[in-house]
């Protein structure tokens, strides 16, 4: 599951440079006369680093949520619906699923994030690049709501906090050298790459559907015990004998 995040984040990072590339090539901060590369370069970690943070603290909620459904027994058909839900968002046009951000009425918190990152971008601190990560990992996304949709199903709150802790660092490699060098994979191959996300989306999707349906897979889909169920001498009183 972990590494399912990583490999996942990691072809996505191709992605990633297309929607926020613009981003990381703008960041302030630049290699001058006064700043260090040692700096420069440890800005940019921290950038990418607070991406990495969002994406952990929403991995958490969608881990408490997920926690909630399998409590109310539905642990099977919670992974069965987080596969259904990553094939639908792969169905679904991105000029869609960028819309459900607003569809949700988040679109005066949208604002305030985008606010404050034009106000962090005139900070060429290293807090204020740390910041500039942890607010753009709320920007709407469709690669970031497949993840999610994974999380769902997760074993606990820290374990979908860390499967998309680790989803923003395999996007790290190449978000890190692109704001680096600018220059760091061809366009040829950034677009075959993200044309690749939504097939690695739906084997992700049916690894999750197949892990619900409890076929006695090892590893893949093992067989869940069945519900414990109480003895008759258990769920009966004990008689009562009269004396007459």
């Amino acid at each position: 599951m972990i590494l399912a995040g990583f490999l996942f984040g990691l072809l996505g990072s191709f992605h990633c440079v297309g929607m926020c590339g613009a981003i990381a090539l703008a960041l302030p901060g630049g290699v001058d006369k006064t700043t260090s590369p040692l700096r420069y370069a440890g800005g940019r970690l921290l950038y990418n680093l607070g991406r990495a943070t969002t994406y952990a603290t929403l991995g958490a909620g969608a881990g408490l949520a997920g926690q909630g459904l399998r409590l109310a027994g539905v642990q099977q058909g919670l992974s069965i619906a987080s596969g259904g839900l990553i094939l639908l968002l792969v169905a679904v046009p991105e000029r869609y699923t960028g819309r459900l951000a607003g569809a949700l009425g988040l679109n005066r918190p949208l604002a305030w994030v985008k606010n404050t990152l034009g106000r962090l971008f005139q900070r060429p601190t290293l807090p204020a690049l740390y910041a500039t990560g942890v607010l753009n990992g709320l920007l709407p996304c469709g690669l970031v709501y497949l993840a999610l949709a994974g999380a769902l199903s997760a074993p606990g709150v820290a374990g979908a906090a860390l499967y998309m802790a680790c989803f923003g660092l395999g996007t790290l490699p190449l978000m890190f050298g692109l704001s680096l060098s600018g220059r760091l994979v061809p366009l040829l191959w950034r677009t075959r790459m993200r044309r690749a996300v939504p097939y690695a989306a739906s084997v992700l999707a049916v690894v999750f559907i197949v892990r619900g349906l409890g076929l006695g897979i090892p590893y893949l889909s093992p067989q869940l015990p069945p519900p414990a169920t109480t003895t008759a001498s258990a769920a009966q009183p004990a008689p009562v004998y009269d004396c007459h």
